[in-house]
């Protein structure tokens, strides 16, 4: 069956909320990540909050009626934001790096797809909806190291990793869009 993608820009993506949990639980909760069910719950608490947030959008995958991926992502505030992993992504780039590369940019929060439909390409066109009008080019997003086939595939979508993962940071590492200007400017860790 053809998989149409949808793009919203705000909370009528909230009209799929049971189908978006239901694939986030099978993208997270098996390994690398070892998500649990309650972290599949706090996921579309948070998702109620994101859906206001300035330069909100998301692409929803749909197989006929069913939903087999999404991906959420919204503009970076300044100043750059101290909760979650972005002290991680902070410290990685410096001060002066995160206000101009990430400041105001398109950030990439979740990218999820069901089981089977890894493989297919789905993923690649859910990342590309939603960072193909990113500002100036300007796209990035956060993932774990401890995560070898996430890594491998923002590398093959022309993702470029620009910082080292701190003994802290968990194994976080900051990605920038392939069409992000800043790109070019650093050697790949």
């Amino acid at each position: 069956m053809p998989t149409d993608i949808r793009l919203f820009t705000g909370e009528d993506l909230l009209t799929h909320a049971a189908a978006l949990r239901s694939v986030y639980a099978d993208a997270f909760c098996a390994p690398p990540w070892n998500e649990d069910e309650k972290q599949a719950d706090e996921f579309l608490g948070h998702l109620a909050e994101h859906v206001h947030r300035p330069g909100f959008t998301a692409a929803l995958a749909l197989a006929g009626s069913e939903v087999a991926g999404f991906t959420t992502a919204w503009t970076t505030s300044t100043p750059f934001p101290t909760d979650r992993c972005y002290p991680q992504a902070a410290a990685g780039l410096g001060a002066e790096r995160t206000l101009r590369w990430l400041c105001g940019a398109r950030e990439i929060d979740e990218l999820a797809v069901r089981p089977a439909a890894k493989g297919t390409g789905l993923a690649a066109a859910l990342l590309q909806a939603v960072s193909a009008d990113a500002p100036e080019g300007r796209s990035w997003l956060l993932t774990s190291v401890r995560a070898p086939r996430a890594v491998t595939f923002y590398r093959r979508q022309g993702w470029t990793q620009v910082t080292h993962p701190s003994p802290e940071s968990n194994g976080i590492a900051v990605f920038l869009g392939p069409r992000h200007p800043a790109r070019t400017t650093v050697a790949p860790p």
